[in-house]
């Protein structure tokens, strides 16, 4: 296995050398199951990274906890560059404010090298499902209080569902997923009313029809879907964006840091990764170190300030 010094100077040297210095692949954990926003978004990223530099980068997901277990095998990684965290809304934002005792610290554990902010979520229902706009489902959800549910599989899917429950004066219930998939099967089957799920990992599913999105909790519409109204026309302070990024442990030498930040840049900016963000409702930004840790903590204070007006306390 490479030294410390071994990789922070193959870190450093031009790709072509970076790519015959490394001895083993990149790893990029997705503390997400498969098919997600977060693992679509760290597969462009790894082709982007393997295709620059000629170093083998692998997307590991490892789901639960609400991204815990596998931030914090990232946190407990050697800081070496080679182990790679996607760190979401859900792992850096909302989970400060809503697991009780949380192992890690975003701030103190890890550095931000990348970030993709996101358009928000859409909420979506089964395209036979009766409700045609969001007045209509609120109307149903306040005649059947209790007896309506949304699925949930991490802070992002959840938190949307709990700010309709209190902005909107009804009782629909969460269900906690494992994973995407299965919140969308039971979707699609009926099992569940509607689901929250960002516009990356929910694009598929709509323009495949298989399901209908009736609002995007975005502050404003988005102009690839003009005639889907955002949620805070009805509720001006119901608006919810987030943001995909990458981070490593804290410990990780300026200098490596440094050469990830600038990849992951690169990824975001370079085709076809740029168009395929773009496409999926995320915004690929070029920000050093210092601006992502800035944003970093501006993320985590909004959506403190969102989990207290949803009313959620910690578990």
């Amino acid at each position: 296995m490479p030294s410390r010094r071994t990789l922070l100077a193959a870190l450093a040297l031009p790709a072509p050398a970076l790519a015959q210095t490394q001895a083993r692949p990149m790893r990029i954990i997705v503390p997400f199951a498969a098919g997600g926003s977060g693992d679509i978004t760290a597969r462009l990223v790894a082709k982007h990274i393997e295709g620059t530099t000629g170093q083998p980068v692998v997307v590991d997901n490892r789901p639960g906890a609400n991204g815990v277990i596998g931030t914090m095998a990232v946190k407990t990684a050697p800081p070496d560059g080679m182990t790679l965290l996607l760190a979401t809304s859900s792992t850096h934002s909302a989970n400060p404010s809503l697991v009780r005792d949380l192992p890690y610290d975003p701030e103190r554990d890890f550095t931000g090298i990348g970030i993709f902010a996101s358009n928000g979520a859409y909420l979506m229902v089964r395209p036979e499902a009766p409700w045609r706009d969001v007045a209509a489902l609120v109307a149903d959800a306040k005649a059947r209080p209790g007896r309506m549910f949304f699925g949930h599989f991490n802070a992002s899917s959840r938190l949307p569902g709990e700010m309709l429950n209190i902005m909107a004066g009804t009782q629909v219930q969460g269900v906690p997923y494992r994973a995407i998939g299965a919140a969308f099967g039971d979707l699609i089957a009926g099992r569940l009313d509607l689901i929250f799920v960002d516009t990356t990992a929910g694009d598929a599913y709509l323009a495949q029809g298989q399901t209908r999105a009736l609002a995007v909790t975005a502050p404003r519409r988005w102009a690839r879907w003009p005639d889907l109204p955002a949620m805070a026309e009805t509720w001006p302070d119901y608006h919810l964006t987030g943001f995909l990024g990458v981070a490593v442990p804290a410990a990780t030498p300026r200098p490596i840091a440094e050469r990830l930040n600038g990849l992951v840049n690169e990824a975001g900016q370079a085709e076809p990764a740029r168009s395929r963000m773009r496409e999926f409702g995320l915004d690929p930004k070029v920000l050093d170190l210092e601006q992502i840790a800035t944003l970093l903590r501006a993320e985590r204070e909004k959506w403190a300030r969102f989990v207290r007006l949803a009313g959620i306390e910690p578990e």
